[in-house]
């Protein structure tokens, strides 16, 4: 930005928005390829000359200024991609492309060059005005675009016959549709390159894909055939160690002889440790004897457990049942006492109209 600011001090400059980039050019040989024109990303900027009523985009590398394009009204920003923009400068003869590292900055330098776009416009047309009013004589005008894509004076003079006049104008208007149309087929041509750039760059990111992971598959095979390696050769020197002893063994006969008894005593110690675990395995298989018998007994209890809890269930219903007759007996036996009460009283009350009879009869003989 330092750079830029150096750059430009020589003029009344000021910036207006500045943003970091890596910076492009179009291959003036092939006009099919972009040339890197900075290592890295660098500051590109715009900058407003209010003594000429100028806007440029400038960006310095260095000691040397990469980019400095004057903008006129007939040049259009062109987003090939979330991440990549272009415009053609006809006065430099080339192709600027822009790379951002997110779309959003890619989105304000765009906007930017939009409004910068039309204030240079609205600039130009002010120019124009003053420049009539100064000049009421010149009843035709230079043609714009050549006045802004070759950044000169007028080709037509005060003081020229007509036909000159004329001649010059139509020379301007088609060499600026020559200059426009290889404006335009500079863009095209850089579009169809930014997307063979990014089909070439998605391809080479695959292929070292692929060539890390097969080389991360090398590096494990590598280490496994080095650990292989290393068990084989702890394997050849037992080997060897057990060549060299059996040697030494047929050299010496006395030392055979004292290895075959200590592997005698070593098998006998081996029967032994053999006869102790059938002894255990034995005693393990009688312990699961004995444990099955008494599985055999806990089932049998748990039988007997269940059988009982029924018993007691046919009970407990004996129990209610005969509590329920029991219940239903005293209210007979009591509905008996009472009809035994009621018959009782029935009864005294006719033998006391017996009694009455009685004496009525009695009176009635005494009479």
């Amino acid at each position: 930005m330092f750079e830029t600011l150096r750059y430009a001090k020589h003029t009344e400059e000021q910036p207006i928005f500045s943003a970091r980039a890596h910076v492009f050019q179009i291959d003036p040989a092939t006009k099919r390829n972009w040339l890197p024109a900075s290592k890295h990303a660098v500051t590109v900027s715009f900058f407003y000359d209010a003594s000429r009523t100028v806007y440029r985009i400038i960006s310095v590398g260095g000691t040397k200024a990469i980019i400095n394009s004057t903008i006129t009204p007939n040049m259009t920003f062109t987003k090939t991609s979330q991440k990549f923009g272009q415009w053609a400068d006809s006065r430099a003869n080339t192709v600027y492309g822009l790379g951002f590292s997110t779309e959003q900055q890619l989105q304000q330098f765009a906007e930017q060059f939009k409004e910068v776009k039309e204030a240079a416009r609205l600039a130009r047309e002010k120019s124009q005005e003053r420049f009539e009013l100064a000049n009421p004589a010149l009843n035709i005008a230079a043609p714009e675009e050549l006045s802004e894509e070759r950044h000169s004076p007028p080709l037509l003079t005060v003081n020229g016959p007509g036909e000159e006049k004329l001649f010059r104008s139509k020379s301007a208007e088609v060499e600026l549709t020559v200059e426009k149309e290889k404006v335009k087929k500079m863009l095209s041509e850089g579009s169809m390159c930014e997307i063979n750039l990014e089909a070439e760059l998605f391809t080479l990111q695959d292929s070292n894909a692929k060539l890390v992971a097969a080389l991360q598959e090398a590096n494990s095979s590598v280490e496994q055939w080095k650990q292989q390696l290393a068990e084989y050769q702890e394997e050849t020197d037992r080997l060897k160690d057990q060549v060299a002893e059996l040697e030494g063994q047929l050299g010496h006969p006395a030392a055979g002889q004292s290895a075959r008894e200590e592997l005698s005593r070593s098998l006998e110690e081996l029967e032994a440790q053999l006869s102790a675990k059938d002894q255990e395995i034995h005693s393990l298989q009688s312990k699961k004897t004995d444990v099955g018998e008494l599985e055999k007994e806990r089932e049998e209890t748990i039988q007997r457990l269940e059988d009982l809890e029924r018993l007691n269930s046919d009970l407990e219903d004996q129990v209610k049942s005969t509590e329920n007759t029991l219940a239903s007996s005293r209210e007979e036996q009591n509905q008996a006492e009472a009809e035994v009460q009621r018959i009782i009283e029935v009864l005294d009350v006719k033998i006391c109209d017996l009694n009455d009879l009685r004496q009525s009869l009695a009176k009635l003989i005494d009479k």
